[in-house]
């Protein structure tokens, strides 16, 4: 763990100090950034998102954490809705808001490129994998 922080200082968190140490769903990688354990965030958790060509994630919800992502690479698609027939797509450049409490699964439509995000959650990286 890094050296958590008084509360008034700023931090640079280098790509080196990264973590895969947080809540994860099946079919892609989250790395935390910005957390409790690298800068005493107490209400954001910030980290990015990668997906292997074809992935699809497992079904799951964040509960109470509103959800905003930032595509960098891949074409994404956000399955929700009931039996989670409803869906967006989204590309480089975009930005997806996924509220609390809808589960969802993501994918990545592209069958040659990693999807590639930047996720900020809060108040937490809240991760529930659902059956």
């Amino acid at each position: 763990m890094i050296g958590v922080p008084s509360g008034t200082e700023v931090r640079v968190i280098h790509a080196s100090q990264d973590s895969g140490q947080t809540a994860q769903s099946a079919g892609m990688t989250r790395r935390s950034g910005i957390d409790v354990n690298s800068t005493g965030a107490r209400r954001i958790w910030m980290g990015l998102v990668t997906g292997p060509p074809g992935m699809k994630s497992a079904p799951h919800t964040h509960d109470e954490a509103e959800t905003a992502v930032y595509i960098l690479r891949g074409h994404c698609r956000v399955y929700f809705g009931e039996g989670f027939q409803k869906y967006a797509d989204a590309g480089p450049g975009d930005f997806v808001f996924v509220p609390a409490h809808t589960p969802h699964i993501e994918a990545n439509l592209s069958d040659d490129e990693p999807a590639e995000f930047i996720v900020a959650r809060s108040p937490d990286n809240i991760v529930t994998n659902l059956d």
